[in-house]
């Protein structure tokens, strides 16, 4: 194949032009039946002299075209004493041989911008620091660039013609012909979070976007996927998720003794007065198992905030609500707080209570926290509408206090982790805990607050729609 202009000295392209004229000449020369129109092979040298060699090299081409044709085709030679109908095919010869070789240029000039793209996105793909890989609509790889090798750990020539599953877990033998069924619907999976196997066994969880490959016809005729390798990343989130729950339920720790200690007391009066009384024996001990039962609750409302939950259930969000105040009932009490209780009946939604009672917990210690002298908490519960979907219904949730405010500069990065207003000690990671698991319950949660002097305080809600797809918890 002829080298790209651009890879040619001047000279030799203007000697590769005077061949291509010197070559139509011979063909001429050979062919009797061209003797009556040797103009079409001079042409046809013209244009390929300036579709392969430049515009310079196509008018060097025309002007030994028509040396030749003077000197050898038509007689006398040099004398240019023709006949009209010579002159006017000699006209219109080199008119078209100069209009072929400026459109042959300008197609060169296209074809080297479009080989430079090319050029250029192949060197983006190739040292890109994601993973990208295409496919054939079968499933076969077919390109595979150097960020591909670091992720998988395989060289090109080792995947190159072999099956996309290769990569996939052995207990998703389906995943992949899920997600080429999606393509060939000419749909796109973007930001699609799953896991894949290297080549020396170990897992990997990673983002992937992919999208349709179309030929000149518009079908698809295979897929490109690029790779985000976030393993790192759900780890650490993992391992910070699972110490601000150890960090929730340490906050909780002063709550609970003295909630367990209230029924502790109680049994040890029952057992005094059971001794001194027998004849009530039967009354007492009701009583002290009542108060065993009461510990076991509160023991299980604790479990719930540091156990994850198996799978979504169906539980009352106000019931929950109401245990998570009753947890703090001490803290609010010395702290002269007075709480309202607004539930609406029927507030029941699938979900992970433990996860939503941990949600709940972090804005009611936040709010008392708010509240070092006393004021006002309010906790609603009721029906409604999503904002920005109406057709889904739930169960909002919303949390009011009268305390210091939030100032507007901080609001903004109220969901962000390890950001606090707490410099001693908050984590940075309550609320952006409670924004994670909102979102998991497919929901949202919004913050309202003022700062003013004469009034100020916060107000959470929280939209919970009333099923959640276990599927979201990624």
């Amino acid at each position: 194949m002829t080298a790209p202009i651009w890879y040619r000295s001047p000279a030799v392209r203007y000697a590769e032009a005077g061949i291509f004229a010197l070559a139509a000449l011979c063909a001429w020369w050979l062919s009797s039946p061209l003797h009556s129109s040797p103009f079409i092979l001079f042409l046809a040298a013209v244009i390929v002299s300036a579709r392969f060699c430049g515009f310079g090299p196509g008018l060097f081409a025309t002007g030994i075209s028509l040396i030749a044709i003077d000197y050898i085709v038509y007689r006398p030679q040099f004398a240019f004493s023709w006949g009209k109908d010579q002159l006017a095919q000699l006209a219109v010869f080199v008119t078209i041989a100069i209009l072929a070789a400026s459109i042959a240029r300008q197609k060169s000039r296209a074809d080297l911008r479009t080989e430079r793209i090319q050029r250029q996105m192949a060197d983006i793909v190739e040292n890109s620091e994601e993973a990208i890989l295409s496919k054939d609509i079968n499933g076969i790889i077919t390109s595979w660039n150097a960020g591909a090798e670091r992720l998988y750990g395989y060289r090109a020539d080792e995947v190159i013609g072999k099956h996309v599953s290769l990569l996939a877990p052995p207990e998703e033998p389906n995943e992949i012909d899920r997600i080429m069924a999606t393509l060939l619907r000419g749909e796109r999976v973007q930001r699609y979070l799953t896991q894949r196997m290297r080549k020396d066994g170990r897992r990997l969880t990673i983002f992937i976007s992919i999208s349709p490959i179309r030929d000149e016809h518009g079908r698809i005729v295979g897929a490109s996927t690029i790779a985000q390798d976030v393993t790192a990343q759900m780890r650490a989130e993992e391992a910070l998720r699972k110490n601000e729950k150890l960090a929730t339920a340490g906050r909780l720790v002063a709550a609970i003794a003295h909630e367990i200690n209230n029924p502790l007391e109680a049994i040890a009066n029952l057992l005094y007065l059971t001794r001194r009384n027998p004849g009530k024996v039967d009354e007492y001990l009701a009583m002290a198992e009542n108060e065993v039962h009461r510990i076991a609750g509160i023991a299980q409302q604790t479990l719930g905030l540091v156990r994850d939950p198996a799978s979504s259930i169906n539980f009352e969000v106000a019931r929950v609500l109401d245990e998570v105040l009753r947890l703090h009932q001490s803290k609010l009490v010395s702290r002269h707080i007075r709480v309202q209780e607004e539930y609406e009946p029927g507030s029941i939604i699938r979900g992970f209570p433990g996860e939503l009672r941990q949600v709940f917990s972090n804005l009611i210690s936040n709010a008392v926290e708010a509240m070092p002298h006393g004021g006002h908490l309010r906790v609603r519960v009721e029906h409604g509408r999503e904002w920005s979907n109406a057709h889904r219904t739930g169960v909002r949730v919303s949390i009011a206090d009268t305390g210091s405010g939030i100032a507007p500069d901080a609001r903004e990065h109220l969901f962000e982790p390890l950001f606090t207003t707490k410099k001693d000690s908050g984590t940075g990671l309550g609320l952006w805990l409670s924004y994670n698991i909102v979102q998991k319950h497919g929901g949202s949660i919004r913050v309202r607050s003022r700062t003013g002097p004469t009034a100020r305080g916060t107000v959470f809600s929280i939209f919970l729609p009333e099923k959640v797809d276990a599927s979201q918890a990624a």
